[in-house]
């Protein structure tokens, strides 16, 4: 974010011209800028909100105080965010990629050597390791006649 952004009543809002705002408090304005600066004001929302938050400061000379006081606390802000946003990110660990793609690639390798040695036996295997297993030595089905 440029600096420029940051700055709150900076010189690069085109919209508003600080030096007309306070000419507008002071009553300094020709009727014709008067006309338009209220004019402005009622088109745009946020310049209304800026003259009745300026009239309402007793001491116009502290303005400038004011402004350099809240562009600090905003300047604060934001560069508590952005550490802040810096801590969440992941950092860049070449380590651990490569752990994670060695990982990924031993699972499917034993995938494929179960699969393959599954697919190899022969249908009668699996039933004769069956039969001598002691499992199935301690449970024999009752004899039946035939």
């Amino acid at each position: 974010m440029s600096n420029d952004l940051k700055d709150i009543l900076g010189e690069s809002n085109k919209d508003i011209d600080n030096q007309a705002l306070m000419d507008y408090l002071n009553r300094q304005l020709s009727k014709e800028q008067h006309h338009a600066m209220e004019k402005q004001m009622a088109d745009d929302p946020f310049m209304d909100d800026a003259v009745e938050g300026l009239a309402q400061i007793a001491d116009k000379g502290d303005i400038h105080t004011y402004v350099e006081q809240l562009n600090r606390d905003l300047q604060q802000q934001l560069n508590k965010k952005k550490k802040r946003r810096e801590k969440r990110r992941l950092k860049d660990y070449p380590w651990l990629y490569f752990a994670i793609v060695l990982l990924l690639l031993l699972c499917m390798i034993a995938y494929l050597v179960i699969r393959h040695n599954m697919q190899s036996r022969t249908p009668g295997e699996g039933t004769r390791a069956l039969k001598s297993s002691p499992i199935s030595m301690l449970y024999q089905p009752p004899n039946q006649p035939h």
